[in-house]
């Protein structure tokens, strides 16, 4: 009895985002810029120690991937629809008294 073919992954990393070890590559260009950026906002202007300057930086990287997660971060909080069946009587915009419902006369509705 033969076995099924199985097929094996030779490249486990296709289809994956690209990543430069554990960091994104598509955030390398803006954390680098974020740095340099508080590093003479932090350091040149406010002459404030390395903590702070690593605070504001860390804080700048944090800030702008949870803005470009690409949905993978912020996607979780968007709510979903509640669908609901509605009924009501067809309306027309363009003719509104002419698809009105008729009403059957006196004669034939069903009496009680």
């Amino acid at each position: 009895m033969p076995r099924d073919k199985e097929f094996r992954t030779v490249n486990r990393v296709l289809g994956d985002q690209p990543r430069l070890g554990p960091f994104p590559a598509d955030q390398i260009v803006p954390w680098s810029a974020i740095a340099l950026i508080m590093y003479v906002v932090v350091q040149g202007f406010l002459q404030a120690g390395w903590l702070a300057t690593g605070i504001s930086i860390a804080w700048g990287w944090a800030t702008w991937w949870t803005v470009t997660s690409n949905k993978a971060f912020l996607g979780k909080f968007v709510g979903t629809p509640r669908i609901t069946r509605g009924y009501k009587p067809f309306v027309s915009l363009v003719n509104p008294h002419q698809s009105e419902p008729r009403k059957k006369p006196a004669s034939k509705r069903k009496r009680n």
